[in-house]
């Protein structure tokens, strides 16, 4: 099955790529063990990706589940 996937899924799933990159990089299943969570620009992209998936880069915090 080949689903479509929109911008904000793609940017969503590049993002992913990247973070799931830096953890490997650095031994780390998660980033919850990582020293830098808290300052992570890395991971701060993927969250805003995620947010921006689910709300289709609305800005009034509707959510398309």
């Amino acid at each position: 099955m080949n689903e479509v996937r929109d911008e904000f899924e793609q940017d969503m799933d590049k993002k992913k790529e990247i973070l799931l990159s830096c953890q490997s990089s650095k031994g780390l299943k998660s980033c919850y063990n990582c020293d830098e969570i808290f300052n992570c620009s890395t991971r701060k992209d993927y969250v805003d990706a995620v947010y921006n998936s689910m709300s289709k880069g609305k800005t009034e915090g509707g959510f398309d589940f």
